[in-house]
């Protein structure tokens, strides 16, 4: 049976790798994930840029999202280069509120609905790199991976290696402050766009199991205003 899909992304980024002669943005990678997934799966896709948040009060922001995200229990996270807007507070952009809707218990009336499962798929930058979040073999000796989570939504980096009792390789060339992480160590598991389309079924099961075990992550789920 398909799960219900919500995708939150950044509308308009144009920070990405070119797929058709048009113009291309992060929602042309949306439009192409529900192609892939038409079959199987029900997805209901985010605020589109024009949505302005500003006019909006928290309770109001979270009846909006409740009636997107309560349903779904898998979030999409489409992770671009130029999604975060820095001259705008994150508490001020849509992503954060539907990161943030996504990982809380939900109410309607007499149905709650349990945190979503998360997933970030990755998008390849103009140059088709992933490079920017994603750097693979990052280490010549263990072949690990590096996740550049300072180029996330802090409710994203604060969701990554949260795991409680977390796991490290003994590979030696690691200090202390840069130990790396065996197993499923962040509630947020990131993928690349190139794999997903590969073997979509496969990370979304993923995700859905990391999801099932909520409980052995620390998890934030509330925007704080920045200082």
């Amino acid at each position: 049976m398909g799960r219900k899909i919500f995708v939150t992304y950044k509308y308009a980024d144009e920070l990405v790798h070119s797929i058709d002669t048009n113009k291309t943005t992060a929602r042309s990678y949306v439009d192409k994930l529900q192609e892939l997934l038409k079959d199987k799966e029900h997805i209901n896709k985010g605020e589109e840029d024009d949505a302005d948040l500003s006019e909006f009060k928290d309770d109001t922001i979270q009846t909006k999202l409740g009636e997107k995200i309560f349903d779904s229990s898998l979030t999409i996270i489409m992770v671009s280069k130029g999604m975060i807007n820095p001259k705008t507070p994150e508490i001020d952009q849509w992503m954060p509120w539907e990161i943030s809707y996504s990982l809380r218990k939900k109410n309607r009336g007499d149905r709650t609905s349990k945190p979503n499962a998360l997933l970030a798929i990755t998008l390849p930058d103009e140059s088709g790199l992933y490079s920017y979040y994603i750097d693979d073999e990052s280490c010549p000796h263990c072949k690990c991976r590096t996740l550049k989570t300072q180029k996330l939504f802090k409710i994203m980096k604060e969701n990554m290696f949260n795991i409680k009792q977390p796991k490290y390789t003994d590979c030696p060339h690691h200090t202390t402050g840069s130990k790396v992480h065996l197993g499923q160590s962040s509630y947020i598991y990131s993928v690349k766009w190139s794999a997903f389309i590969a073997n979509p079924e496969y990370y979304i099961d993923l995700a859905i199991k990391i999801g099932d075990n909520i409980d052995e992550y620390n998890i934030t789920k509330l925007l704080k205003p920045e200082n």
